[in-house]
């Protein structure tokens, strides 16, 4: 079996990381011949998170996704990474696509709405339906989350699996149980400079917390501007250590607020900070709510009072942090696990090459 492999970035976009080039080890010791063809790659990401984009360097990113789309016929199933060509219409990706050609569509964001709900009423007007025609054309569509695999039936995809986003376990050995010692107990939150703004929802009961000497407060992977005048220092984020530093950590935290955009995420920071062995305080918005099963693997908290709530019920309870750790890390080494999850990505990529129903 041959797999075209269209992933949005390279191994710096943790979307494309984590969605699909994790895999590729695993399918390829399973006989499956895969060609991974990034549209763009590390120093675009890296341009855009420090706003520097080169238009010259995209168009031709666009142009060398043009030359792989019109091989796709010589492979057995093609996997494209949400869109072949973000910001242009799907006809054009539909059109270069032999109808032949089987195609996974892979999906970890609620991609639909940047177009479906942008203020611009003519990119809703173009684009707004672009990734359902999209699904409807897949013979698999994988996605990260219910809201999203809901969104791909409504679609008309007929095919359709859900698949978590999850953490490699040998990058997450099992944590060594951390004893009390009196320290301060260390708040972490991780993530990149695109979503850093979410922090600034539980600045105000963070930062009396840690006011009164109970936590200190970490952010991974934000930009030291982007936390000035909130409790948290930034942290650099690398791959060869983020495991390392979140096992620093005591409590790790995902705030977000309740929108669409948000109801489309599939909750990885979550399943980091489990697989560390870490309690979790998560808002009460889409996947989270199934992720932190509120009392069980951490808390849920809406407002400032359950935020300051949360956090300081954990801050005086090493064993409750313990117990709910261990119901974390229980849960990603028996669902949110490459190890658990590889195998199966397999079988429904051969199923969609065959044109077999998949669940």
């Amino acid at each position: 079996m041959r797999l075209l492999m269209l992933t949005r970035y390279g191994p710096l976009g943790a979307s494309s990381r984590l969605r699909s080039l994790q895999y590729v080890p695993a399918l390829r010791a399973a006989g499956i011949e895969t060609d991974v063809s990034s549209l763009l790659g590390d120093d675009y990401v890296r341009d855009l998170y420090t706003g520097r984009i080169a238009p010259a360097a995209v168009a031709a990113a666009y142009l060398r996704r043009w030359r792989r789309l019109r091989d796709a016929g010589r492979y057995d199933l093609v996997w494209i990474e949400k869109e072949a060509w973000p910001w242009l219409p799907g006809w054009l990706e539909r059109a270069l696509l032999d109808r032949g050609t089987r195609l996974v569509f892979d999906y970890d964001d609620a991609l639909f709405h940047r177009y479906d709900t942008h203020r611009s009423r003519w990119v809703r007007a173009v684009l707004g339906s672009k990734i359902d025609g999209l699904m409807r054309r897949a013979d698999l569509v994988t996605a990260g989350n219910d809201y999203l695999a809901a969104h791909a039936r409504a679609a008309g995809c007929r095919h359709v699996a859900r698949l978590p986003t999850v953490v490699d376990l040998t990058r997450y050995p099992l944590p060594s149980p951390r004893a009390p010692d009196g320290r301060t107990v260390v708040v972490g939150w991780i993530g990149s400079p695109s979503t850093a703004g979410y922090l600034r929802a539980v600045a105000e009961p963070l930062a009396s917390l840690q006011a009164a000497g109970r936590i200190r407060c970490v952010a991974i992977g934000a930009r030291p501007d982007q936390v000035e005048g909130t409790p948290f220092d930034a942290v650099p984020w690398h791959e060869s250590t983020e495991a390392d530093q979140l096992r620093q950590c005591d409590i790790g935290i995902m705030p977000l607020p309740d929108g669409p955009w948000e109801r489309g995420k599939c909750g990885y920071k979550l399943i980091q900070y489990m697989a560390c062995g870490l309690p979790v305080v998560a808002s009460p918005v889409g996947i989270n709510v199934e992720l932190v099963a509120d009392g069980e693997r951490g808390w849920l908290a809406d407002t400032d009072t359950q935020w300051s709530e949360a956090i300081s019920r954990l801050v005086a309870d090493p064993s409750l942090r313990r117990r709910m750790g261990q119901a974390g890390r229980a849960l990603v080494e028996h669902h949110y696990s490459l190890q658990v999850q590889a195998g199966r990505l397999i079988e429904l990529l051969r199923g969609a090459a065959r044109a077999e129903s998949v669940a």
